[in-house]
Protein backbone atom coordinates (compact mmCIF):
# COMPACT_ATOMS: atom_id res chain seq x y z
CA UNK A 1 0.00 0.00 0.00
CA UNK A 2 1.73 3.72 -0.69
CA UNK A 3 -0.03 6.23 1.50
CA UNK A 4 -0.44 9.68 -0.25
CA UNK A 5 -1.41 12.38 1.81
CA UNK A 6 0.88 15.88 1.02
CA UNK A 7 -1.03 18.58 2.59
CA UNK A 8 0.19 20.17 5.87
CA UNK A 9 -2.50 18.31 7.86
CA UNK A 10 -1.61 14.74 6.58
CA UNK A 11 2.16 14.94 6.27
CA UNK A 12 2.67 13.62 10.20
CA UNK A 13 -0.24 11.00 10.14
CA UNK A 14 0.62 9.45 6.70
CA UNK A 15 4.75 9.39 7.76
CA UNK A 16 4.02 7.99 11.34
CA UNK A 17 1.19 5.05 10.11
CA UNK A 18 2.88 3.74 6.62
CA UNK A 19 6.07 3.19 9.39
CA UNK A 20 4.03 1.37 11.41
CA UNK A 21 2.82 -1.07 9.42
CA UNK A 22 5.86 -1.22 7.32
CA UNK A 23 4.61 0.36 4.02
CA UNK A 24 5.67 3.22 1.36
CA UNK A 25 3.99 6.83 1.74
CA UNK A 26 4.61 9.77 -0.17
CA UNK A 27 4.13 13.32 2.18
CA UNK A 28 5.63 15.96 0.49
CA UNK A 29 4.70 16.93 -3.51
CA UNK A 30 3.56 13.92 -5.41
CA UNK A 31 6.74 13.59 -7.85
CA UNK A 32 5.00 12.66 -11.82
CA UNK A 33 5.17 9.28 -13.23
CA UNK A 34 5.44 7.55 -9.60
CA UNK A 35 3.14 5.02 -11.05
CA UNK A 36 3.63 5.46 -14.73
CA UNK A 37 7.24 5.99 -14.64
CA UNK A 38 8.19 3.89 -12.40
CA UNK A 39 11.70 2.86 -14.56
CA UNK A 40 12.64 6.23 -14.47
CA UNK A 41 11.99 6.78 -10.27
CA UNK A 42 13.87 3.60 -10.14
CA UNK A 43 16.67 5.40 -11.22
CA UNK A 44 16.65 8.42 -8.87
CA UNK A 45 16.10 5.51 -6.00
CA UNK A 46 19.49 3.83 -6.83
CA UNK A 47 20.69 7.43 -6.75
CA UNK A 48 19.69 8.06 -3.45
CA UNK A 49 20.71 4.76 -2.36
CA UNK A 50 24.41 4.87 -3.80
CA UNK A 51 24.92 8.96 -2.18
CA UNK A 52 23.49 7.36 1.18
CA UNK A 53 26.32 4.45 0.81
CA UNK A 54 28.75 7.11 0.01
CA UNK A 55 27.87 9.14 3.21
CA UNK A 56 27.79 6.37 5.30
CA UNK A 57 31.89 5.02 4.03
CA UNK A 58 32.89 8.57 4.44
CA UNK A 59 33.08 8.98 0.65
CA UNK A 60 32.07 12.56 0.36
CA UNK A 61 34.38 13.65 3.27
CA UNK A 62 37.27 13.26 0.73
CA UNK A 63 35.51 15.39 -2.25
CA UNK A 64 36.33 19.18 -2.40
CA UNK A 65 33.87 21.33 -0.16
CA UNK A 66 31.32 23.18 -2.60
CA UNK A 67 30.99 19.31 -3.77
CA UNK A 68 30.45 17.67 -1.22
CA UNK A 69 28.20 20.51 0.04
CA UNK A 70 26.21 20.24 -2.99
CA UNK A 71 25.53 16.20 -2.63
CA UNK A 72 24.53 16.70 0.54
CA UNK A 73 21.63 19.30 -0.37
CA UNK A 74 20.65 16.75 -3.32
CA UNK A 75 20.54 13.64 -0.65
CA UNK A 76 18.20 16.10 1.61
CA UNK A 77 15.85 17.22 -1.20
CA UNK A 78 15.89 13.63 -2.46
CA UNK A 79 14.91 12.02 1.20
CA UNK A 80 12.48 14.69 1.63
CA UNK A 81 10.99 13.92 -1.93
CA UNK A 82 11.30 10.09 -2.44
CA UNK A 83 12.24 8.73 0.60
CA UNK A 84 9.11 7.21 1.29
CA UNK A 85 9.43 5.14 -1.13
CA UNK A 86 12.99 4.50 -1.03
CA UNK A 87 12.55 0.12 -0.38
CA UNK A 88 9.68 0.00 -3.22
CA UNK A 89 10.84 -2.30 -5.84
CA UNK A 90 7.77 -2.77 -7.59
CA UNK A 91 4.15 -0.98 -8.18
CA UNK A 92 2.24 -0.93 -5.38
CA UNK A 93 -0.65 -2.86 -4.92
CA UNK A 94 -2.88 -0.43 -3.94
CA UNK A 95 -3.27 3.72 -2.47
CA UNK A 96 -4.60 5.22 -0.07
CA UNK A 97 -4.90 8.77 -0.26
CA UNK A 98 -6.37 11.63 2.02
CA UNK A 99 -7.07 14.43 -0.22
CA UNK A 100 -7.76 13.70 -3.56
CA UNK A 101 -8.85 16.97 -4.55
CA UNK A 102 -5.38 17.79 -4.03
CA UNK A 103 -3.90 14.57 -4.80
CA UNK A 104 -5.35 14.65 -8.53
CA UNK A 105 -2.59 13.71 -10.46
CA UNK A 106 -1.80 10.74 -8.10
CA UNK A 107 -5.39 9.18 -8.63
CA UNK A 108 -5.33 9.78 -12.25
CA UNK A 109 -1.74 8.01 -12.65
CA UNK A 110 -3.26 4.79 -10.17
CA UNK A 111 -6.47 5.09 -12.91
CA UNK A 112 -4.03 4.42 -15.68
CA UNK A 113 -1.67 1.29 -14.37
CA UNK A 114 -4.86 0.24 -13.08
CA UNK A 115 -4.28 0.38 -9.25
CA UNK A 116 -7.05 0.59 -6.78
CA UNK A 117 -7.41 3.74 -4.87
CA UNK A 118 -8.98 3.79 -1.42
CA UNK A 119 -9.44 7.43 -0.38
CA UNK A 120 -11.02 10.24 2.27
CA UNK A 121 -13.69 11.77 0.31
CA UNK A 122 -14.41 14.92 1.75
CA UNK A 123 -17.77 16.86 0.50
CA UNK A 124 -15.92 19.10 -2.07
CA UNK A 125 -14.22 15.93 -4.46
CA UNK A 126 -15.77 14.13 -6.64
CA UNK A 127 -15.84 10.56 -5.65
CA UNK A 128 -15.98 8.68 -9.04
CA UNK A 129 -12.45 7.52 -9.66
CA UNK A 130 -12.03 6.55 -6.13
CA UNK A 131 -12.94 2.77 -5.59
CA UNK A 132 -13.27 2.46 -2.09
CA UNK A 133 -14.17 6.12 -0.65
CA UNK A 134 -14.14 6.52 2.64
CA UNK A 135 -16.54 9.53 3.27
CA UNK A 136 -14.60 11.47 6.37
CA UNK A 137 -13.25 15.15 6.17
CA UNK A 138 -10.33 15.45 4.96
CA UNK A 139 -8.81 18.75 6.91
CA UNK A 140 -9.25 17.41 10.26
CA UNK A 141 -6.26 16.52 11.62
CA UNK A 142 -7.63 13.97 14.08
CA UNK A 143 -10.02 12.62 11.33
CA UNK A 144 -6.93 12.35 9.10
CA UNK A 145 -4.69 10.60 11.81
CA UNK A 146 -8.29 7.97 12.36
CA UNK A 147 -8.18 7.11 8.91
CA UNK A 148 -4.67 6.74 8.52
CA UNK A 149 -4.59 4.53 11.40
CA UNK A 150 -7.80 2.19 10.23
CA UNK A 151 -5.78 1.70 7.03
CA UNK A 152 -2.57 1.02 9.26
CA UNK A 153 -4.88 -1.49 11.14
CA UNK A 154 -6.11 -3.18 8.31
CA UNK A 155 -2.60 -3.79 6.32
CA UNK A 156 -0.98 -5.04 9.49
CA UNK A 157 -4.29 -6.99 9.84
CA UNK A 158 -3.95 -8.67 6.90
CA UNK A 159 -0.22 -9.59 6.64
CA UNK A 160 1.14 -13.12 7.55
CA UNK A 161 0.50 -12.90 11.79
CA UNK A 162 -2.47 -10.62 11.34
CA UNK A 163 -4.59 -12.67 13.40
CA UNK A 164 -2.37 -11.97 16.50
CA UNK A 165 -2.76 -8.72 15.64
CA UNK A 166 -6.65 -9.06 15.74
CA UNK A 167 -6.82 -10.93 18.90
CA UNK A 168 -4.76 -8.08 20.76
CA UNK A 169 -6.68 -5.16 19.33
CA UNK A 170 -10.32 -6.84 20.64
CA UNK A 171 -9.00 -7.29 23.93
CA UNK A 172 -10.39 -4.86 26.83
CA UNK A 173 -7.87 -2.36 28.32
Amino acid sequence: VLFVGTKKQAQEAIEEEAKRCNMYYINQRWPGGVLTNFSTIQGRIDYLVRLEDQQARGELEHLPKKEALKLGKELVRLNRMIGGIKEMTSLPSSLFIVDVTKEGLALEEAKRVGIPVVAVADTNCDPTGIDYPIPANDDAIKAIKLACSRIADSVLAGKPGGAEFLAREEQPE
